[in-house]
C-alpha cells in the first residue's frame, strides 16, 4: 500500500492549525502539525517530508526564515506559503527565496488543495531525476556547495570530464571556487591517489616561475645547490592546475607547449628530457581570447587547453545558493574559534540577497569567519557585517510601481522578470537560470510583457 504523502503544517495560530490540519488530512497527507517556527525546523532536521506548508508571518522565528532552513536542509522539499491578504512584497520575496507557489488568507480551499497538488506532482518529478547521478543535484560527491541550476549543470560537467586526460580550461571571476573545481575534477578521475600540484602563475616572477614549473640541476643558476624537480614532473600520474594561466609570459607559454604536446620535460641546465604524465588544467579569471587578440597569449596554448571550458557562476547569479554557504562557512568557523553560532539571522540573510558580491565566495566566506570570531550572540546579526556590507545600497530595481497591494500576480511576475533581467545585464541565459525557466519560455515571457533587453548589454548570447 503507498503511504501517504508527508507535509509539514506550520501555523502559530492554533486553532487555525487544528483546522487545517484536518482538512488536509481529509485530501489524503499524513500531516505534522508545528505552532512555531522553531519547532518546525525540529522537525525538518530530523524528518523528510515532500511538502511544507507554512504560515509567512509568525513571532521569533518567521516564515521566511523557515523556508530558507528547509530549502538548505532538504531541497527537494516543497514549501507553500500563506500569505496575509495583500502582503505581495512577501509573497514575491518567498518565491526569490525558493518557495514553490504562495496562497493568501482567507483561504480558498480549493485553491490550497491544486496548489498543494502541483507542489506534490512536482516534488515527485524531481525526485524521479535525482536517482540519476547525484552530482546533478548535490555537490558533496564534489566537496562543492550550492544547488541552485547553475551549480547542478557545473556539477554534470565536471562528472563528465573528470575521467581521462582531458585538457579542462576553468574560467571565471575571482573568488568563484576555480581551485575547487579543478581538485574536484582531480578526485572523481582515475588519479586521484596520486598528486594534485597546483601553482599560481601571478605570484612568482617570472624567472621563479619558470623554475618551479621545470625544476633545475645543481649549477643551473647561482642558488641551484642541488638537482630540483619541477611541478610539471612531480604532478606526474597526477593532475597539475596552472592557476591565472593569462598572468604568464609568452615565452613560457612557448615551453609550456611543448609539454602539452610531447609529453615531456627538462630542468633548466639539463639537456636531457622528462616523461611526464600530468593531466593539466588551466584557470583565469581573464579573457584569454581578449589576450589572444592583444598578442599577450598564444592562440595555440589557447585553443590546446581549451578542449573543455567550464565556467564558475559568479555569486550574484546564484544567490538562492546563500543560505547553504551560510552554514558551510558558519560550522567552518565555528569549530576553528570554538564557537557554537546556530545560523544568520532573517534581518543579515535578507542584506546577503540584496548585495551584489563583487568578491563572489571568498568575500562570503571571509564576512562569515569576521561574524563568526567577533560575535558573542547566538546568530550572525547585521551589526556583527562589515560597515561597507551594511550600509552599501541594494541592487538598484528596474523603474515602474514597487509590488504592492492592488497588483496582479501577472504584474509581480513581469516586475520580477525585469528586475532580474536587469541584474543579469541582460544576460538571457542567466536570467531564465535565475528564473528556473527555460530561454524558449523567457523570450516569450518578454514578449508578453514589453519588457525591452535591447538597452542593456547581452553577454549571454
Amino acid at each position: 500500500m503507498t503511504e501517504p504523502p508527508r507535509i509539514l503544517l506550520v501555523e502559530d495560530d492554533r486553532e487555525n492549525g487544528l483546522m487545517l490540519k484536518e482538512v488536509l488530512s481529509n485530501w489524503g497527507y499524513a500531516v505534522t502539525p508545528a505552532f512555531t517556527g522553531d519547532e518546525a525546523l525540529r522537525f525538518a532536521r530530523s524528518e523528510k517530508f515532500e511538502l511544507v506548508l507554512a504560515d509567512i508571518r509568525m513571532p521569533k522565528i518567521g516564515g521566511l526564515q523557515v523556508l530558507r532552513e528547509i530549502r538548505q536542509l532538504r531541497p527537494l522539499t516543497q514549501v507553500v506559503m500563506m500569505t496575509g491578504f495583500g502582503s505581495v512584497d512577501t509573497a514575491v520575496e518567498a518565491m526569490k527565496a525558493g518557495a514553490f507557489d504562495y496562497v493568501s488568507k482567507p483561504f480558498k480551499f480549493d485553491e490550497i488543495k491544486l496548489t498543494l497538488s502541483r507542489a506534490l506532482e512536482h516534488h515527485r518529478a524531481l525526485a524521479v531525476k535525482t536517482e540519476a547521478p547525484p552530482e546533478a543535484v548535490a555537490g558533496a560527491r564534489f566537496n562543492l556547495v550550492g544547488h541552485s541550476r547553475a551549480m547542478a549543470e557545473l556539477y554534470k560537467t565536471i562528472a563528465k570530464v573528470a575521467p581521462g586526460r582531458t585538457t579542462v580550461l576553468i574560467q571565471g571571476e575571482s573568488g568563484t571556487g576555480k581551485e575547487l573545481v579543478a581538485r574536484a575534477i582531480h578526485q572523481n578521475s582515475d588519479r586521484a591517489a596520486k598528486p594534485f600540484v597546483a601553482i599560481n602563475c601571478a605570484a612568482l616572477p617570472d624567472m621563479l616561475l619558470e623554475s618551479e614549473l621545470f625544476g633545475y640541476t645543481r649549477g643551473a643558476h647561482s642558488t641551484a645547490t642541488s638537482d630540483k624537480p619541477g611541478v610539471i614532473e612531480v604532478a606526474s600520474g597526477g593532475t597539475l592546475l596552472l592557476d591565472e594561466v593569462g598572468d604568464m609570459s609568452v615565452s613560457l607559454q612557448a615551453k609550456l607547449l611543448r609539454v602539452l604536446e610531447e609529453s615531456e620535460t627538462r630542468r633548466l641546465g639539463d639537456t636531457k628530457t622528462i616523461k611526464t604524465d600530468a593531466r593539466i588544467l588551466a584557470s583565469s579569471n581573464k579573457n584569454l581570447p581578449d589576450l589572444v587578440r592583444e598578442g599577450k597569449f598564444r592562440a595555440d596554448l589557447y585553443y590546446r587547453f581549451n578542449v573543455v571550458t567550464i565556467t564558475t557562476p559568479p555569486l550574484r547569479e546564484r544567490k538562492e545558493d546563500i543560505p547553504a554557504l551560510c552554514e558551510h562557512f558558519i560550522r567552518k568557523f565555528n569549530a576553528m574559534a570554538g564557537k557554537d553560532l546556530a545560523g544568520v539571522s532573517e534581518e543579515a540573510l535578507r542584506r546577503f540577497q540584496e548585495y551584489d558580491w563583487p568578491g563572489n565566495v571568498r568575500e562570503l566566506e571571509n564576512v562569515i569567519e569576521r561574524a563568526v570570531v567577533l560575535n558573542t550572540k547566538s546568530q550572525v546579526m547585521l551589526e556583527d557585517l562589515p560597515e561597507e556590507l551594511r550600509s552599501s545600497k541594494p541592487a538598484a530595481r528596474p523603474a515602474g510601481p514597487a509590488p504592492g497591494p492592488g497588483l496582479s500576480l501577472q504584474d509581480v511576475e513581469r516586475l520580477h522578470i525585469a528586475q532580474v533581467v536587469q541584474e543579469t545585464h541582460g544576460n538571457i541565459k542567466a536570467a531564465a537560470d535565475r528564473l528556473g525557466i527555460d530561454r524558449k519560455t523567457l523570450y516569450r515571457k518578454l514578449a508578453e510583457y514589453g519588457i525591452e533587453v535591447s538597452k542593456v548589454r547581452n553577454r549571454g548570447e
